[in-house]
């Protein structure tokens, strides 16, 4: 593509309206960001379509929209699934609203049933309600824990999980056949009403999926009786996850819960975060001032579309809010609910836990204990559904829990994507359990360090922008790869695993095998002592992202061991 001609074209074909001509126009004496508006197509990564709203072949707007649901269109057509419908859902971001009835219409032009829901709702209901409607697909408006100036289209499939190989990729090719923005169809929201191919989707979900929800409680009667007493502060940072969270949580006991008044409304400006995202620290400053106002037992924030989940818990001896990563929230949910479910006598023999390559080695550890099979796949949360949807159709695996590194987790098989309002109520559930026998949250994640050793990780994002930063990042990435890398820092490497060219090389015996995972472009180091680092690029933001792990006896050596490798990782990349 001629970044130029294309950008021509813009300002003057009749395909776009003059509101699009008049942005673009008003740029027209800035060469480089012409040039990053238009030097490529918006693509599907590991979370689907994202990028800056505005005009241009490189950006969120109605025609970049239009085009990616023509292409799904053409392609739910072609597979003869037309009737089952779509639905489709939206978070607070800027032009979600517009975008998610834009989608729906063009559907409904094509014949295709649209379920759209009257207001914007979670991606853990939306994938819920794929799969209670019976549908082919679902798309969900959203950037996730982006900045305020980003959107997104995720696209998932009739089992409630986001689109994977093959499937994403045939669909793409159908995007790309979509060769001229004239070729989106249109319907007017009345017509396609009349035409009964347009059903808005009301407060009847919100009851189907709380319901299922509250059957996963392990120990409602604790929960009640412990509810009077925990106190939890919880923010939505603007997003999604109050129009179900304050609700679930009443409903379920939890008296004393406060949520973030200056962040309880859903506004696509997030106003007082730069970054409504759960794993920034800097996200929970108005969370950890209520916090030690009402003196909260934990600390709770959801992403936009509320599939993530950051915590913070009080420790009692010190008085402290102590930080959770990502593994560390996910993995003491997983030890409750395990070690609950067998103390039941209801741990499925066939159990499998799931995690990401990137994800805690503690995983490894608490599926040995308790007798699980461990399943290990690449980044993003869609790679776990697929497993999720072989064992349901081979039905010779149970699922039991499945997370990822970056926040998000499931409890049960009602959904397909990670679930931030489950992991709300989970979270709480243990809060209240751990409580009952004298315990904090901070205390039970003591436990879990004790029981197992202290396993840490951490991660580490260098953003590169633009054209020059997608160019940097190949380099990098290029760099590593061709390079015999036999120790990392203080640390041997026992195993280089280059996932893109499905190579697996042992470096003390020199024996070469194949890693057995889909292709990704992924640079993963097994270190000694259970130690270990990753790299990959971000597959929807202009960032190289390091992942490393360790292990020690203690938090204070295991913190200094991390903090080690974190910096003998970043010098290789100098």
């Amino acid at each position: 593509m001629n970044y130029l001609e294309e950008y021509k074209k813009w300002c003057e074909s009749p395909e776009f309206d003059e509101e699009t001509k008049k942005e673009l126009i008003a740029i027209k004496e800035d060469q480089k960001e012409i040039e990053d508006r238009f030097y490529t197509e918006l693509e599907f990564g590991t979370a689907g379509l994202r990028g800056i709203i505005g005009a241009g072949t490189n950006r969120m707007n109605k025609y970049t929209v239009g085009k990616a649901t023509q292409g799904l269109a053409n392609y739910i057509l072609e597979q003869g699934t037309q009737d089952k419908g779509v639905a489709i859902s939206y978070d607070s971001r800027k032009m979600s609203k517009e975008f998610s009835l834009q989608t729906a219409l063009i559907l409904c032009a094509n014949g295709i049933k649209a379920y759209l829901f009257k207001n914007l709702r979670p991606v853990p209901e939306l994938s819920f309600a794929v799969r209670e409607l019976k549908c082919t697909a679902g798309v969900m408006i959203t950037a996730s824990h982006n900045p305020p100036k980003y959107n997104g289209y995720k696209v998932y499939w009739d089992d409630g999980a986001q689109i994977v190989s093959p499937r994403d990729k045939e669909i793409i090719a159908k995007v790309r056949a979509v060769e001229s923005y004239s070729e989106i169809k249109e319907i007017t929201e009345q017509e396609a009403k009349q035409k009964g191919l347009l059903e808005i989707i009301d407060s009847e979900m919100d009851d189907k999926y709380i319901n299922v929800l509250k059957k996963k409680i392990l120990n409602p009667e604790i929960m009640k009786e412990e509810g009077k007493n925990l106190k939890v502060v919880y923010t939505p940072l603007h997003g999604t996850g109050n129009t179900i969270a304050e609700k679930l949580l009443k409903d379920l006991g939890i008296q004393n819960l406060y949520v973030v008044p200056e962040q309880k409304e859903p506004d696509g400006n997030f106003p007082t975060v730069d970054y409504p995202n759960p794993e920034d620290k800097r996200a929970f400053k108005l969370a950890l001032e209520l916090a030690k106002k009402v003196d909260a037992d934990v600390v709770l924030a959801t992403d936009p579309d509320a599939d993530r989940l950051g915590v913070f818990a009080k420790d009692s001896k010190t008085g402290e809010y102590k930080e959770y990563t990502g593994n560390m929230s996910a993995l003491l949910i997983a030890e409750y609910r395990i070690s609950q479910m067998k103390e039941k006598g209801i741990l499925p023999d066939n159990g499998m836990i799931i995690k990401t390559i990137v994800s805690s080695n503690l995983t490894d550890a608490i599926s040995k204990y308790y007798n699980l099979e461990m399943i290990e796949v690449l980044t993003g949360f869609k790679n776990i559904g697929a497993i999720m949807r072989k064992a349901e159709e081979n039905k010779d695996k149970t699922y039991v829990f499945g997370f990822e590194e970056s926040y998000g987790c499931l409890i049960g098989d009602y959904a397909r994507d990670k679930d931030g309002i489950a992991a709300v109520m989970a979270l709480c559930e243990a809060a209240c359990y751990y409580q009952k026998q004298g315990k904090t949250l901070w205390d039970a994640m003591i436990d879990i360090y004790e029981k197992y050793g202290y396993y840490k990780e951490t991660q580490v994002s260098i953003v590169r922008e633009g054209i020059e930063g997608a160019q940097e990042i190949k380099e990098m990435m290029t760099r590593m790869r061709n390079s015999t890398i036999e120790n990392i820092g203080d640390y041997k490497v026992i195993k280089f695993k280059d996932i893109d060219r499905d190579y697996v090389k042992d470096m003390l015996t020199g024996e070469e095998t194949k890693s057995y995972l889909p292709k990704s472009n992924v640079l993963y180091y097994e270190l000694e002592n259970d130690n270990w680092c990753c790299i990959r690029p971000s597959g929807t933001e202009p960032k190289i992202k390091l992942y490393m792990g360790v292990k020690d006896v203690s938090d204070k050596e295991a913190n200094e061991k991390l903090e080690d490798l974190k910096n003998a990782m970043l010098a290789l990349l100098k």
